[in-house]
């Protein structure tokens, strides 16, 4: 891995799943699989990393994490409802104790007048229910992205500390 910082939220937070038993799954979209990615750079990550789901398309959020077709007709791809059902469904398709779920408008194109250039929702997920979260990163596709991540992952860390 070349990203220090990256490096460093990934290791602390397989700490914290690993010292306290617990495993992760991430379900993801305008990341690509970027959180998989760097959780699985650290070694011994599969002690506590799970697997993760890339569901970029509608099609995909349906298929693998039983995200509701009215949902994405209702409220969109990148909105709170779809990324707690994202959430939701990366715990219910795996055998993780917790999840973090992203989907964003990464750029350049895509935006709108409601959601711009650089919305992005997360949501975190675990026994005692799901938390979500708006977000607007500044930046192009890879800046955005990569904030995405590093909230994604602060956000699941902190919900893990004591």
């Amino acid at each position: 891995m070349q990203d220090a910082q990256l490096e460093q939220l990934a290791r602390h937070t397989g700490g914290l799943l690993r010292d306290r038993g617990l495993s992760m799954a991430a379900a993801e979209s305008c990341t690509g699989g970027w959180i998989a990615k760097v959780m699985t750079d650290i070694p011994g990550s599969s002690q506590w990393f799970e697997r993760g789901f890339v569901t970029y398309s509608n099609q995909a959020k349906m298929d693998m994490l039983g995200v509701q077709a009215d949902t994405l007709e209702h409220f969109g791809a990148v909105s709170e409802q779809v990324v707690r059902e994202m959430a939701a469904g990366a715990l219910a398709h795996s055998r993780a104790q917790v999840a973090v779920a992203v989907s964003g408008i990464a750029g350049p194109d895509g935006g709108s007048e409601l959601k711009p250039v650089g919305t992005v929702w997360l949501a975190w997920a675990d026994g005692k229910g799901v938390r979500a979260e708006r977000r607007w990163f500044p930046g192009n596709r890879e800046e955005v992205r990569r904030q995405t991540v590093i909230h994604a992952l602060k956000g699941l860390g902190g919900g893990l500390e004591p």
